[in-house]
């Protein structure tokens, strides 16, 4: 059957408290489960939390004692691929008999990552992606990933792809996951402007795909009570507005955007129209002119992060 129902979820995560949000994922995972999707796509840094606002104390040839406390409290917030945490949420998707995409912040050692971890039905965890190019002052907490990171997950219900927030304006890292055979570009990001949009809807149409965006929801109540950056807000302020999108292989918007609230968004797909919308452009196949374009990947862990 080429039909099949996927959802995304927009919600925000308790930052710092990672407990907490994973109690949190729970309940959004059974909304998802009630639709009857089978595949559901959570945003960037949901498990981890998205630090907005903070500069950990950094400026060019300082750093204070108070942004090393900082870091130290989101390091521990992070999680690592074989711990408890990623067997609960192995768990969830199990539970949901879904294939699982979640933004999470990875640790390895004493280095965090923004990643993206893919499970299957089965609560098996099938890969992950660590974002290239962390974006402005993401760099001070987030680490480089590498191309050994960059799985397209062959499923039933199609081929699993991810792009990190700004990574969907690479366009060398699109056209290698077009090569890949994607199926469904999963987006998280806490990117809320209204030019996200756009950027969903060209992607889909450029690589004629289905594009899963999950922007997270945030609000000041989401950050607990000494969280310097909007110390004088009130709990109902907004700090990331949601945006969450699904998008079909010709541009079209099937669900969303949601802004506003927390909330899943779902769809029924049919895989058949991937093919359909690629007999005009296929850009990994016949619009790719490889006798006049080549693309290198270099796809060797850094040696940096051998084991």
């Amino acid at each position: 059957m080429r039909q099949h129902r996927v959802a995304v979820v927009q919600a925000g995560s308790q930052l710092f408290n990672t407990t907490l949000t994973l109690e949190r994922m729970a309940a959004h995972c059974e909304a998802v489960k009630r639709e009857g999707a089978e595949l559901a796509v959570f945003p960037e840094a949901y498990i981890g939390g998205y630090p907005k606002g903070l500069d950990f104390g950094a400026r060019i040839g300082t750093r204070t004692p108070e942004g090393r406390e900082d870091y130290l409290r989101y390091w521990h917030a992070a999680i690592e691929v074989d711990g408890p945490e990623c067997r609960i949420m192995g768990g969830f998707a199990a539970e949901m008999k879904a294939h699982l995409v979640v933004g999470v912040i990875e640790r390895e050692g004493t280095t965090l990552y923004c990643s993206a971890m893919f499970f299957g039905p089965d609560g098996a965890f099938l890969g992950k992606h660590r974002k290239l190019m962390p974006t402005a002052s993401e760099r001070l907490v987030w680490a480089q990933g590498d191309a050994s990171t960059l799985p397209a997950i062959a499923t039933p219900i199609g081929r699993l792809g991810s792009a990190i927030c700004w990574e969907n304006y690479m366009p060398l890292l699109r056209q290698t996951m077009y090569a890949k055979g994607v199926d469904l570009w999963c987006a998280p990001t806490v990117d809320e402007r209204e030019i996200w949009q756009s950027s969903m809807r060209h992607i889909a149409y450029e690589g004629r795909l289905f594009v899963l965006s999950a922007c997270q929801y945030m609000t000041r109540a989401d950050a607990p009570e000494d969280y310097a950056a909007f110390a004088d807000m009130a709990p109902d302020t907004e700090l990331i507005k949601g945006g969450s999108v699904i998008v079909s292989p010709l541009g079209e918007i099937l669900a969303g955007p949601l802004r506003g609230r927390e909330g899943v968004l779902a769809a029924t797909i049919d895989l058949d129209d991937v093919v359909r919308a690629r007999y005009d452009l296929d850009v990994a196949g016949h619009y790719a002119r490889p006798d006049v374009f080549s693309l290198h990947l270099e796809a060797a862990v850094k040696p940096q992060l051998l084991d």
